[in-house]
């Protein structure tokens, strides 16, 4: 039925229905702009349903990849796509935010809206195909036509100093592709396949695993991103539009956890255990330092960046742990975290739409004037904090226990990043909603409206769903995880 390929490519239909409207309308006329508004919204909650569908029909016992297509291409290339447990969900977490993206950007997106729709939807496109391709040059083709409407969402509809962080997002990114691009023509060269499957199973000597696996490293270490390559994340995520905030940690920063899983482990196992002392070091300062330098953020979007910079390190660590219970935690912490993450640059989104400011200083005591937005704001910095009861708590937990059994100090040393994480995300929470109004432009301030509540209820429903019933993910990923790690300790002899 091409159901992967239909998921892929929905979002082009939305993107070519605005294109006909644009062309025979007024972009700027404000009947032109809403209906394109809803055509966005239509076509994302229609691939929202066409991946449903995808996970409802998804093999859980199935180790392997399933609702294969592949067709030749050119050149000896194929163009191959499939999914198994570490993926599936990948799909569905892109096609869940994008709608929430295309409401959240309703009302506060006035200039070249249709312009904007469709980066939204081609980035929907490129994503959901990264989870899905089954051919190592599709999947390179995927991943780095990904960085253009990023790069244009914040260079054109970003802040102050969004075309300073559009170029630094994209010079940091695409230098690390271009490295990964020359291990990948290696790599084909050496197999004469292209398959990633075929890739999977190959034996490369270890000399030359050693420089693939930096290769692909330090695309993946940017794309997540790691310390000390993370400096580009703060400013993108400042300067954003707040979808572009949501999409970029909730969604992109996932690719090089993905990467790391699919390409690091299963095609360069003896390099993946070689570094992976590097990669715990790189993740525990990442947890801590990261951390201490979230606290002291005035800006509450650069607060957050820093925050998703930390509990990325707990991703890396559970990875490189090499054992089921790391490797489940890392899926779940990504899949937690694209959640919350989310959630929480919509709550940044929510009163800088009515204020025009996010710096801490500026609020105080929001509890008096919004008590419903207090409780959403709530809700996700306990899941931020990894509060038994939410998402947050079950990834962080099985990333340091499946790391505790290879490392006991790196474990030891990341669990103080739970303790900071508190410290700084109470205290913006703190500073924000309580206390009194000192700032008198707050008296006027608005609760959250009914557009608003409809966009944090299904992310308040997948934070305590995924709380208290993580094995609805357990169930999908389990089989494919399990086959992950023995492949895995088969070629290190483990």
């Amino acid at each position: 039925m091409h159901l992967l390929s239909l998921i892929t490519y929905a979002p082009i239909i939305g993107v070519a229905a605005i294109l006909i409207l644009r062309f025979f309308g007024k972009p700027e006329d404000a009947r032109t702009i809403e209906t394109a508004k809803w055509i966005a919204l239509l076509t994302t909650l229609a691939t929202l349903a066409l991946s449903v569908l995808l996970v409802v029909q998804f093999n859980r016992n199935d180790n392997g990849f399933q609702f294969v297509e592949e067709h030749a291409w050119f050149a000896g290339l194929f163009y191959r796509m499939g999914v198994d447990g570490i993926s599936v969900l990948f799909v569905l977490l892109t096609a869940f935010l994008m709608p929430i993206c295309i409401a959240a950007s309703w009302t506060s997106i006035t200039k070249r809206v249709l312009e904007y729709l469709i980066a939204f939807l081609i980035l929907e496109t490129l994503v959901i195909g990264v989870f899905c391709a089954l051919d190592i040059v599709l999947f390179y083709i995927f991943f780095e036509f990904g960085l253009v409407p990023m790069f244009l969402i914040i260079g054109i509809w970003g802040g102050a100093r969004r075309v300073y962080a559009a170029f630094k997002f994209f010079l940091y990114t695409l230098l690390g592709s271009v490295l990964m691009l020359a291990a990948i023509l290696a790599m084909i060269g050496i197999s004469h396949t292209s398959s990633i499957p075929e890739l999977m199973a190959y034996k490369f000597d270890p000399a030359v695993q050693t420089w693939l696996w930096l290769a692909f490293f330090a695309s993946f270490a940017v794309k997540m991103p790691m310390w000390p390559v993370h400096t580009w994340l703060p400013d993108a995520h400042v300067e954003a539009p707040t979808a572009g905030s949501v999409i970029l940690a909730g969604i992109l920063l996932k690719l090089g956890g993905y990467g790391f899983m699919r390409f690091s482990l299963p095609m360069f196992p003896l390099a993946s255990q070689m570094f992976t002392p590097l990669v715990f070091a790189l993740s525990v300062i990442a947890i801590v330092y990261t951390s201490l330098v979230a606290f002291r953020q005035t800006d509450m979007k650069k607060l957050i960046a820093y925050s998703s910079v930390a509990h990325m390190g707990f991703v890396t660590m559970g990875i490189f742990s090499g054992n089921a219970t790391g490797e489940q935690g890392a899926l779940y912490q990504m899949l937690s975290h694209g959640v919350i993450s989310g959630a929480l640059f919509l709550c940044v989104g929510v009163v800088y739409d009515r204020m025009h400011t996010r710096e801490i200083a500026f609020y105080g005591g929001l509890v008096q004037r919004m008590p419903w937005y207090a409780a959403t704001f709530m809700l996700f910095t306990m899941g931020n904090v990894g509060l038994p009861g939410t998402s947050g708590f079950v990834g962080e937990i099985l990333t340091m226990t499946g790391t505790y059994g290879v490392s006991t100090w790196t474990a030891f040393i990341a669990t103080t990043g739970v303790i900071l994480s508190a410290v700084y995300a109470l205290n913006l929470y703190r500073a924000v909603i309580f206390g009194t109004i000192a700032n008198p432009k707050l008296e006027t301030i608005t609760d959250l409206d009914w557009r608003e509540v409809a966009i944090f209820a299904p992310l308040i429903a997948s934070t305590l769903v995924l709380g208290v019933y993580p094995s609805a993910v357990f169930n999908l990923t389990q089989s494919s995880v399990d086959h992950l790690v023995a492949v895995y300790q088969t070629a290190i002899g483990g």
